[in-house]
C-alpha cells in the first residue's frame, strides 16, 4: 500500500489589532519592567532594563527607564496600540521617565494609577532586646 502524501497546510496567525491597553510599570530599586497588555492581560511586549544590555547600577537609571519604555512600546504600536491606562509599581527611580516616553511616543495616557502594595500592619515585630 502506497501512502497518500498528505500536504500540511500552515495556519496563518491572525494579526492583533489592539486599539486600547495597559502599560505595567514596574520600578525597583535594581532594575525597570514594562509589560504592555490588551485590556483583558494578554502581553503584547515587554522589555526590561537588564534586557537592554544595561548592567549594575545603570540598570535603575531614569535613562535605562526611558530606553526601556521606548522599546516596548514601539513593539506595541505595530499592533495599532492608541490609548493605555498606566499603572505603576514600586519606588524606583524610572517612574517619572517612563510614563513621559509613553506619552512622548504618541500614545494617549487615559490614567494613571500606582499600584505599590502597602502594607496595612506589616510583619509582626522582633521581639523586645532584654539587657
Amino acid at each position: 500500500m502506497a501512502q497518500a502524501a498528505k500536504t500540511k497546510t500552515k495556519k496563518r496567525k491572525e494579526k492583533k489589532s489592539v486599539y486600547e491597553g495597559k502599560v505595567f510599570i514596574q520600578a525597583t530599586f535594581n532594575n525597570t519592567i514594562i509589560t504592555v497588555t490588551d485590556l483583558n492581560g494578554n502581553a503584547i511586549s515587554w522589555g526590561s532594563s537588564g534586557g537592554l544590555g544595561f548592567r549594575g547600577a545603570k540598570k535603575s537609571t531614569p535613562f535605562a527607564a526611558q530606553s526601556v519604555t521606548e522599546q516596548a512600546v514601539s513593539k506595541a504600536l505595530n499592533v495599532g496600540l492608541r490609548e493605555v491606562h498606566v499603572y505603576v509599581k514600586g519606588p524606583g527611580i524610572g517612574r517619572e521617565s517612563a510614563i513621559r516616553q509613553i506619552g512622548a511616543l504618541g500614545l494617549k495616557i487615559k490614567s494613571i494609577s500606582d499600584v505599590t502594595p502597602i502594607p496595612h500592619n506589616g510583619c509582626r515585630p522582633r521581639k523586645a532586646r532584654r539587657m
